[in-house]
């Protein structure tokens, strides 16, 4: 089985939440279409207080992410016809997905607090091999020290299966109390002015050892579980 991010972009005359509700009612047509997991991310309304946290430098901020299971990328076309007439635009990625925190939410509903979805590229001169040795190895365990999150999806791309797609090299789903969408003190799960920068500090420390922060999107989003693996 293989596993395809779809960064979406909405209707330019389309809302946010009516751009979330029409992909919401495509769930059961892309499982006829083959889909063996659905989930969905929309920058809907309900993340509104977030919108500091958004970052658009490596290519423009999408609207949406959805995550569909398949047994074969090459039975993708039915499902990209599903929700193609939704969207200006999308993209996909065949990733590989490696999940350190593992949350269980309820089938179709919101799950409660929101996901950050992030883009990542690789920093320039770096390899592929330290990159994620860094990434996956040594800075996982600070990310989940220094902050709130309570599911943390680690996506690295395989190949890009659209034309024209941004260069990406990993895509990050991870999940925060709602809370964490304005205060900083709950993003890092901080007890005082001084824990917070301790925390703030450690996670910049190590993050900026494989991520260039100039080459990178940061997205708040509501996250749907529609159909589980």
């Amino acid at each position: 089985m293989e596993k395809i991010l779809y960064p979406l972009w909405k209707p330019a005359a389309q809302d946010a939440d009516a751009f979330r509700q029409a992909l919401l009612e495509l769930a059961p047509a892309l499982e006829q279409a083959g889909a063996r997991g659905l989930r969905l991310a929309v920058a809907d309304t309900a993340v509104a207080a977030g919108e500091g946290l958004r970052q658009a430098k490596l290519c423009d901020a999408c609207d949406g992410l959805l995550s569909v299971w398949l047994d074969s990328n090459i039975y993708r076309a039915p499902i990209e016809a599903v929700f193609a007439d939704h969207c200006d635009h999308f993209h996909a990625y065949l990733v590989t997905e490696s999940a350190p925190l593992v949350n269980q939410q309820p089938l179709g509903e919101r799950m409660a607090g929101w996901t950050q979805v992030v883009f990542l590229e690789r920093p320039s001169g770096m390899s592929e091999v330290d990159w994620l040795t860094v990434w996956q190895g040594s800075h996982t365990p600070v990310a989940i020290e220094t902050q709130s999150n309570f599911a943390y999806r680690q996506n690295v791309v395989v190949r890009t299966l659209s034309e024209g797609a941004p260069v990406i090299h990993a895509i990050v789903e991870e999940s925060f109390p709602e809370a964490a969408l304005a205060s900083p003190h709950a993003f890092y799960d901080a007890r005082s002015d001084e824990d917070l920068q301790a925390r703030l500090g450690k996670m910049i420390e190590s993050c900026a050892r494989f991520i260039d922060f100039e080459r990178l999107n940061v997205s708040p989003m509501s996250e749907y579980l529609l159909r589980a693996i």
